[in-house]
């Protein structure tokens, strides 16, 4: 009965730290994606930075699902 727990809290903890670790490579992708490619034109790329730093992957979440998809309509990129 114990070993069972014992794997049960194993594998709960790699999977956790599996996520963990896809969210950050996400992070750093959303973060790498923003300051390349959005435009310096006004305050749009600072904003989208503190949005992608203060919120972690939640806003870099955000920006691949509302941001990402229109830049890359309108500029290619």
């Amino acid at each position: 009965m114990e070993f069972g727990i014992l794997i049960f809290v194993v594998l709960a903890w790699l999977i956790g730290l599996g996520l963990t670790i896809l969210g950050i490579v996400f992070w750093i992708w959303m973060l790498i994606d923003c300051l390349k490619y959005e435009p310096s034109e006004g305050n749009d790329k600072v904003i989208w930075v503190l949005v992608i730093v203060l919120l972690n992957w939640v806003g870099a979440l955000v920006y691949y699902i509302v941001r990402r998809p229109e830049r890359i309509k309108q500029m290619g990129q």
